[in-house]
């Protein structure tokens, strides 16, 4: 029977409310610098975060709420310079400590890496953000693979960055456990057959999130259990390696 060989966590959201706190802050930085009269509400933005990636989400914001805005050169080009802009600013707050790791995270992953548990990044998020969120807080290290952005043609909830993940790492789905706060993230780890565990967020506590194997609040800290929204977490109540082979045992204990 296959063992639990490595976690694989999502960015944004999963390891620390960046969305709200961070990217969000960044664009209507962004925005003003540029002399536009746009400013997305920590309400506004969750509804913008169903499109994956930045750049994604820019310009499908402009093509639905402002279709008349004529950027200098063409729309996805002039998204792109803004993003690269906006991504300054994002690396300015995670440098100032604003936005602090979920709960739980640093925990989970410090016991994953003295049991010699591989992990793996993959996000949606571009690689700089990415990489300013995790160089912060961990060592270069840490993460055996780190993907992110454009790497793959098509971001979740397509499933192209978990086959990017799984190959790269020459691991079966059935040796990992994903790590997820949004249903565009289930769902891309489940067609590659990925079993998932989400931590919820304000922006995503009323997906239905099928296919989960377990929902929860967040991770968890001794002194300040998570909340189960869905799923069989026996005994625990706050996410440890423990926590994670209960629930794999759960996923090995349905046929392939």
């Amino acid at each position: 029977m296959e063992q639990l060989k490595a976690i694989i966590f999502d960015v944004d959201g999963t390891l620390a409310e960046t969305e709200r706190d961070g990217h969000r802050v960044a664009f209507n930085q962004v925005f003003s610098n540029a002399g536009l009269p746009w400013q997305w509400s920590a309400e506004f933005y969750g509804p913008l975060l169903e499109v994956s990636g930045g750049k994604e989400r820019l310009v499908s914001y402009v093509r639905q709420y402002h279709p008349q805005f004529e950027p200098p050169v063409e729309l996805e080009v002039w998204a792109a310079q803004l993003h690269r802009q906006k991504t300054k600013y994002y690396r300015q707050f995670l440098s100032k400590g604003s936005i602090p790791l979920r709960p739980g995270v640093q925990r989970l992953i410090e016991e994953a890496i003295s049991k010699d548990i591989r992990l793996a990044i993959a996000t949606t998020s571009a690689l700089p953000n990415a990489m300013a969120l995790l160089e912060k807080f961990f060592h270069p290290t840490t993460f055996e693979l780190i993907a992110a952005g454009d790497i793959v043609p098509q971001k979740k909830p397509a499933p192209d960055i978990y086959h990017y993940v799984l190959e790269q790492m020459n691991l079966s789905p059935r040796e990992c456990l994903v790590i997820e706060d949004s249903q565009a993230g289930v769902q891309a780890a489940a067609e590659v057959g990925l079993p998932t565990l989400v931590t919820q967020n304000e922006y995503t506590q009323n997906h239905d999130f099928p296919g989960a194997i377990a929902v929860l609040s967040d991770l968890g800290e001794p002194d300040a259990p998570f909340t189960v929204i869905r799923g069989d977490l026996g005994i625990y109540t706050y996410t440890t390696l423990a926590t994670l082979n209960f629930l794999h045992q759960q996923v090995l204990s349905i046929k392939p």
